[in-house]
């Protein structure tokens, strides 16, 4: 079944590399397709490089394409663009950011240029005035539930029927690919609709919302904000990052300001402290030290179970670092004060008048996860059904990343591992860990800010490596890093299937992956 479904790929993959002359009444025709609950709004072709984003300067650079858009009950409004030509045979559902609420132009533009179909939904809302908005959820489970899973869901059955109708024939490969939010919403579709795509790339994702939201976005809010002389101004973030560099960069036997494993650095905030009587930028107060303390370690309920992991050092004065996630140009200006603030408001009490200062670790948290947590939380570890639908996965995250954890991540994919081991009671650890590799690989990211950003090599290909592993057979152990400025490669670095790393083999630049090896850490 498997080798005939991969020889009709392969021919199907042939026939459809020329040119399709398609025409306006082709496109239109996408108006007779059966889509249940749903109802398009447009079918027009899109000439190359016209199709400008709304509120955006100028056009972006795509080729001609078959541009659809139509509207699911309740309110989850969406896009299919469909290339005119040389399509590659395939389907591509590309995720969104922070609440969503806007259909994600640039990605299906991304997609569109490798030759996919692709589609995007804004997952059933608009997107307020503030970053992080979040009233639209005000009353609306409904919506709540569309933003956390059902929207991409629906959006990827229409997508794939849209693409059937306008080819005649269904994509042979269907992707998924998405950071942050959209790395929850990839984890969502491997855990609960496991059917919908062959492969996902899952980047920094915010797998369990309702916990991340509460003891990362939440609690570095109060950690600086309950009390203000504890928040950190911008101004000091350079000292800061530059002492904890000076103290742990050098241990992975590289000076080169990335952190290859935080995890190993002891730096305490408490030697940056400043004199008695002293507090300029070159120091912390000793509130301030207490906050990154806070921040580091997480919080924990009255029990003593950490709620949530928390961030681990370096990459702090980077830009898109510490000054636009923890600390804000100024008090309660950060993204993680307007996304704890938004979410408990409006997702969880319902209540204009909220006060976050009042968040009890224990019964509001609790409640939390009773109300929104079943919608919006991808944290089951139990991804045997992907697996035996011979579906794969890649997770990356950066290292750096100052709004959801790194540590997150490995944590999810150790409770993966856990599934997988219970499966197989007579194997050791290290067995289930090469089954678990089999379908689902992570890679972390020195150095690596929020999907994009910070001291390390952030740019990489994660789809070809996905295409690789799903279309031929070739599992990704590696994928090649690298750090751009002014528009050249100033350095490269291997990414490596966790828990190996990236080890200098000790000759050669060590600004070139090269001269690097993927092993089991010490």
């Amino acid at each position: 079944m498997k080798l005939s479904r991969t020889i009709f790929a392969l021919l199907f993959l042939l026939a459809s590399s020329h040119v399709l002359a398609a025409s306006e009444a082709d496109c239109r025709r996408m108006f007779e397709a059966n889509l249940p609950g749903t109802s398009l709004s447009s079918a027009e072709i899109q000439a190359e490089n016209t199709f400008a984003a709304p509120g955006a300067g100028s056009a972006m650079e795509h080729p001609a394409f078959c541009r659809v858009a139509g509207v699911t009950e309740p309110a989850i409004r969406f896009e299919v663009w469909l290339p005119l030509a040389d399509w590659n045979g395939k389907y591509q559902g590309v995720g969104n950011g922070g609440m969503a609420g806007t259909i994600s132009y640039a990605a299906m533009a991304g997609a569109l240029r490798r030759g996919y179909a692709t589609a995007s939904t804004d997952t059933g809302h608009e997107a307020g005035p503030i970053p992080f908005d979040a009233s639209w959820a005000s009353g609306r489970p409904d919506l709540i539930a569309d933003f956390g899973h059902r929207s991409l869901h629906l959006t990827t059955r229409n997508g794939k029927a849209l693409t059937e109708a306008f080819y005649t024939e269904p994509p042979a490969y269907s992707y998924y690919v998405g950071c942050s939010k959209g790395g929850q919403q990839g984890l969502m579709e491997a855990q609960r609709y496991p059917d919908d795509f062959d492969g996902l790339v899952a980047g920094n994702p915010a797998n369990d919302w309702t916990r991340f939201y509460a003891g990362a976005h939440l609690w570095y809010s109060q950690a600086m904000l309950v009390d203000e002389e504890a928040w950190i101004p911008p101004s000091k973030l350079p000292a800061f990052g530059e002492a904890v560099n000076r103290h742990c960069d050098a241990r992975d036997g590289i000076e080169d300001g990335i952190l290859m494993n935080p995890l190993a650095c002891d730096f305490e905030p408490r030697q940056l402290q400043c004199p008695a009587g002293v507090d300029n930028d070159s120091c912390l107060t000793p509130k301030q030290v207490g906050a990154v303390e806070k921040i580091w370690a997480g919080v924990r309920d009255s029990s003593g179970e950490l709620v949530y992991p928390g961030l681990v050092p370096g990459g702090e004065a980077a830009p898109g670092g510490w000054e636009t996630w923890v600390t804000g140009s100024e008090p309660f200006r950060s993204l993680h004060w307007l996304g704890g603030e938004g979410f408990f408001r409006w997702f969880v009490f319902d209540d204009p008048d909220w006060d976050f200062t009042s968040f009890d670790y224990d019964a509001d948290l609790q409640y939390a996860l009773e109300k929104v947590g079943p919608d919006v939380d991808s944290d089951n570890p139990d991804l045997r059904p992907l697996r035996d639908n011979g579906a794969k996965l890649i997770v990356y995250h950066g290292w750096s990343d100052p709004d959801i954890s790194p540590v997150a991540s490995i944590n999810y994919y150790d409770s993966v591992v856990d599934v997988v081991a219970g499966d197989m009671p007579d194997a050791s650890r290290d067995a289930a860990l090469a089954s678990t590799r089999g379908f689902y690989r992570l890679f972390m990211v020195p150095g690596m800010a929020h999907c994009r950003g910070g001291p390390g090599p952030d740019r990489f290909d994660a789809l070809t490596a996905l295409e690789n592993w799903v279309e031929r057979g070739i599992a990704p152990d590696s994928i090649v890093a690298s750090k751009i400025e002014d528009g050249e490669v100033v350095r490269s670095r291997p990414l490596c299937p966790h828990p190996e790393v990236a080890v200098y083999d000790g000759s050669g630049s060590t600004d070139e992956a090269a001269n690097f090896s993927c092993r089991a850490p010490d």
